[in-house]
């Protein structure tokens, strides 16, 4: 009889060992997953510093980045434009141009990005009648070790930004929004299309 019990409760216990085993291992691999699946802020160093990302390491790869942007106008500045009648001159000719020279210069606007020698930015402007306003869409590409993201956006802030100066004389309550990455491709992180 307390063989039986003894017996029992060791089967108990023993299966209660196993269980806990199984729930301690089953925390610590999703603890270790969670861990693996925490972002790292590249742009910090171990004392919480800034600094600057060193790619010196990475592949080259081709990197596509595409962002717009939309500046909402009043219908009297949307028809000064469409109309080529702005006293500064024309003003989505000059955001194409300005949108191009932000996206070349966003090391110098934003710390921590790489120069780059980008290969090619090309800028699209749709003319949005019901808004009334317009949308920016810049795409920049090179063969690099870093993305062109920042350099998209930085293009399609600087042109829409570029409008609003141009128009300011018109409208000074231009609402320039909706300024994000539509897609990128190339490098480590992969695609992403919104």
């Amino acid at each position: 009889m307390i063989f039986k019990v003894f017996t029992s409760f060791f089967l108990f216990f023993r299966h209660l060992f196993y269980y806990f085993r199984h729930i301690y291992a089953t925390i610590t691999e999703n603890l270790k997953q969670e861990k693996d699946r925490e972002v790292n802020l590249t742009h910090l160093d171990e004392q919480n510093k800034p600094k600057m990302v060193d790619v010196s390491e990475k592949a080259n790869t081709t990197r596509i980045a595409t962002a717009s942007g939309i500046i909402e106008m009043t219908q009297e500045a949307f028809d000064a434009v469409i109309a080529n009648r702005a006293k500064k001159g024309p003003v989505l000719q000059t955001a194409v141009i300005a949108a191009i020279q932000g996206a070349k210069q966003t090391s110098t606007l934003i710390p921590m990005c790489h120069p780059l020698m980008l290969t090619s930015v090309k800028t699209d402007i749709e003319e949005l009648h019901d808004l009334p306003g317009f949308k920016l869409t810049v795409t920049a590409k090179l063969t690099g070790k870093t993305g062109v993201e920042m350099e998209a956006l930085t293009g399609v802030s600087v042109g829409l930004l570029t409008i609003y100066d141009m128009l300011k004389a018109i409208d000074k309550g231009m609402v320039i929004k909706n300024i994000q990455l539509e897609r990128k491709s190339g490098g480590k992180s992969g695609d992403f299309r919104r």
